[in-house]
This record gives structure tokens, C-alpha cells and sequence, in this order.
């Protein structure tokens, strides 16, 4: 019998399976000691007990048991005017890599786009990850090289903040 895949919203049961995902990823993309966020963090960004989540997430299933995450939240296009998706961390486990999962996780935020009229789905890839890269590319995503991503954390985001 064939392996049954499902794509869903993610619901506050899933939370500790999201926070096992995400330790996942990082170690994948040897950071792991960067990750500080916790369930509850999660909890708060995804499940507020007051106002609008600040973030969403899908979980990827296969035969019902997660193997698989988009987490994403609102951007907004001043070109466009309008929203689009963005893609903070799309993560299928390694026993189920090339089955799927990470193209119907992606297939199912551009469906969103479609429907809620945003013109862009948008995320960032490490340059090393050649097997995302490839992944990415044969599905028609395109670069954009010609951009240079800036941050401001730590202390600097304290110094800029005064």
C-alpha cells in the first residue's frame, strides 16, 4: 500500500513536533547553537492567547505522522501592493526527502498565494545547500542574487535602537 501524504495548517498539538523540526534544520545547517526559541515562543507567535499570530505553519504527514514543515508569515510588497507569503523554514525529515513533501508544502503556500491574491512566495537559501538549490530551481524559483541581505541583532540592534 502506498505511503499516504497530507498537507494541514498546523495545529498548538503540533508545537513540540515544530520545535523538534526546527532543532532539526539547524543542526542540517550546523547553527543548531543559535536556536533559543522554545515552545513557548512558538505557542505565542502561532497560537496567541490575545490578537492576530504573528506566524503560521503547515505540517507535512505521511501515513498521519508529521514528517515535515513550512513556517511563513506575512510580507508586504510596496511594488505590488500587496501581501505575499514569506517562507522562514521549509524542513521535510531526511527519511523522507524526495518523496514529495517539500514540493506539496510549497505547492500548498502558493496555492494560498493564488487564492488571497499575493503576488510573491518568497525565502532564503544558504548558499552550500546545492540539493535545495537544485530542488528549487526545477521548480521554476529564481534567484535573486542581485540583492544583498543586511541584519541588525545583538548588540548593534541595541546601539541602532538608542
Amino acid at each position: 500500500m502506498p505511503n499516504v501524504s497530507a498537507v494541514r495548517p498546523a495545529t498548538p498539538e503540533d508545537v513540540p513536533t515544530i520545535v523538534r523540526f526546527v532543532r532539526e534544520l539547524a543542526e542540517y545547517e550546523k547553527a543548531l547553537d543559535q536556536v533559543a526559541a522554545d515552545e513557548g515562543h512558538f505557542m505565542a507567535a502561532l497560537f496567541p492567547a490575545h490578537g492576530e499570530p504573528a506566524a503560521f505553519a503547515h505540517i507535512a504527514e505521511v501515513d498521519g505522522v508529521a514528517a515535515g514543515m513550512a513556517i511563513w508569515f506575512l510580507s508586504f510588497s510596496t511594488w505590488t501592493g500587496t501581501h505575499g507569503i514569506w517562507l522562514e523554514d521549509l524542513y521535510v525529515t531526511p527519511d523522507q526527502r524526495g518523496g514529495g513533501l517539500g514540493r506539496e508544502l510549497l505547492a500548498t503556500l502558493a496555492a494560498l498565494c493564488v487564492e488571497r491574491g499575493y503576488h510573491r512566495l518568497e525565502w532564503w537559501v544558504l548558499d552550500w545547500n546545492a540539493p535545495s538549490i537544485g530542488f528549487y530551481e526545477s521548480i521554476g524559483a529564481i534567484a535573486q542574487d542581485e540583492w544583498t541581505r543586511f541584519r541588525l541583532d545583538g548588540a548593534a540592534l541595541e546601539r541602532c535602537a538608542r
